[in-house]
């Protein structure tokens, strides 16, 4: 089974994340496969604009968290940094269509959608403290400016569950919608994307996201630094240690 499916029809690239039986949970080779679909498909003339989605009942769990603990991301180089790079600088119009749970980057890689569907049953949630790790994706940035101050500081440091009427209300999302209908309704929006001139689409959302790109990069940079290093450390091994073994995780001595 292949765990990116990817699928081109009318202009519209469709990235599918298919690893149900360890919930869309991302693995090296998943973020490879994603980055180089968008780094590809930001200049082939044949896409116009692309999607990225999962099921009807699970967008992504998240990092795969027994990968992470034995084979940490070595440097900005590796797969996760550099699928991170490509969603952030995608020139087309980029789509996601979110239902049931999206952790950690499963959320963060949507700061960087231009629209995001969700179903009725989303939840959205960056625990990354609760793993002894910090914000990741430019989410410490980003999730301020979009949610106010006071929310993000409760979505990245409780990492609670952010349900998807309140993620509307926080514009995370666009629009709510029963799952059996956010995948296609995201399509149909794409299709409509598609039929306008690419070169408008391309130079407004330059135009939007512009002034502030450089600073997205370098803030996953700084985020990615801290990151790696925080992977290494004894709080970061005693969550997922404490994830592997369904434990509660102690933090005492981290």
């Amino acid at each position: 089974m292949t765990d990116i499916l990817q699928h081109t029809e009318g202009g519209v690239l469709t990235l599918t994340l298919n690893r149900p039986a360890r919930k869309n949970s991302l693995t090296s080779a998943m973020y490879a496969a994603l980055a180089d679909a968008l780094n590809q498909a930001g200049t082939d003339a044949a896409v116009r604009v692309a999607v990225i989605q999962g099921s009807e009942t699970m967008f992504s769990a998240g990092n795969d968290i027994e990968e992470f603990l034995h084979q940490p991301p070595a440097g900005l180089d590796s797969p996760v940094f550099r699928f991170l790079r490509a969603i952030a600088t995608f020139p087309k119009p980029l789509l996601a269509a979110v239902c049931g749970p999206a952790v950690g980057i499963g959320t963060t890689m949507l700061f960087h959608c231009d629209l995001v569907y969700a179903g009725d049953n989303a939840a959205f949630s960056m625990p990354f403290v609760n793993l002894g790790l910090c914000a990741e994706g430019a989410s410490s940035l980003i999730a301020p400016q979009m949610f106010g101050y006071h929310r993000a500081a409760e979505a990245l440091l409780l990492g609670e569950p952010i349900y998807a009427e309140a993620a509307l209300e926080v514009g995370l999302v666009n629009k709510v919608l029963p799952p059996t209908e956010t995948n296609a309704y995201t399509q149909q929006v794409a299709r409509k994307l598609a039929a306008k001139p690419l070169s408008s689409l391309v130079e407004t959302k330059r135009l939007m996201k512009g002034p502030q790109q450089e600073a997205v990069l370098q803030r996953m940079t700084e985020e990615g630094a801290i990151f790696g290093r925080m992977l290494r450390e004894p709080a970061a091994k005693e969550a997922f240690s404490a994830f592997l073994e369904k434990r509660t995780p102690d933090f005492s001595r981290c």
